[in-house]
């Protein structure tokens, strides 16, 4: 995503907006192993609410994972 940055005196530049990516450990009780994700910090508040499980199972239906 861009924008801009805009000085006190008015005077617009070209950034860019990054996605704030975060670097996480989940456990998966069925298969008793860890995994590490980079996810952004709106979908890890995601796969909390939903649990990871529930998250893999989508990401597989939609063609993320294989």
């Amino acid at each position: 995503m861009v924008g801009n940055t805009v000085s006190h005196s008015n005077i617009k530049t070209k950034r860019k907006f990054n996605p704030n990516l975060q670097e996480k450990r989940f456990y998966i009780p069925e298969e008793k192993k860890w995994i590490t994700l980079k996810v952004s910090t709106s979908g890890i508040k995601i796969i909390n609410r939903r649990g990871i499980s529930a998250c893999i199972k989508e990401a597989k239906a939609k063609g993320f994972l294989k």
